[in-house]
């Protein structure tokens, strides 16, 4: 009977301790956003992100090295942009016999003067970390874009990079320039 008391009590004890497992979901979804942000500030740390073009479909490159932030001029088969803003027409531009071409190079200095000049730099040093991006169709002639580089080193930009795709080793495409 002692054995029957002691199974008894141990069943009853059993009992009152047996309650469904509480999981707290509050911490558990407090800890994924910390995840998600942590993800998205990190991931996002080398990669610059150029404006859309859909009509442009840029050239592939293996490259590892990455462009600084810079003015952005998208060449596509019609015209030329900066900031969303026409700037020519393809078939004017290479129309002309000029290598320059005058309306962009108006348009990129004035992007120079919105610039801000650290104070103790030089104009030359200025003039050398100043950037530009090209972001041309890969069927565009390389005259075309001869004269926007032209054009661009004439406005006082010392440093060019060209977008293209980067294809990494495992065959995905990222955007950026070179």
């Amino acid at each position: 009977m002692k054995y029957m008391g002691r199974a008894a009590r141990m069943e009853r004890h059993h009992k009152r301790h047996k309650g469904e497992a509480i999981i707290n979901l509050v911490s558990m979804i407090d800890m994924l956003t910390i995840l998600v942000f942590f993800l998205l500030v990190y991931s996002a740390e080398e990669v610059e992100i150029l404006p859309s073009a859909k009509d442009v479909q840029l050239p592939e490159s293996t490259s590892e090295v990455h462009a600084d932030e810079a003015v952005v001029v998208i060449v596509t088969e019609m015209e030329i942009l900066i900031d969303g803003q026409s700037v020519g027409r393809i078939t004017d531009i290479m129309a002309s016999n000029s290598i320059i071409i005058p309306a962009l190079q108006q348009a990129l200095e004035t992007e120079a003067e919105r610039e801000l000049v650290p104070e103790g730099v030089s104009e030359e040093d200025a003039i050398a970390a100043r950037e530009v991006t090209i972001m041309a169709d890969k069927e565009l002639p390389y005259e075309l874009l001869k004269k926007v580089m032209a054009t661009a080193t004439a406005a006082s930009y010392g440093q060019l990079s060209l977008a293209v795709l980067q294809t990494g080793g495992d065959g995905q495409l990222a955007a950026m320039a070179n």
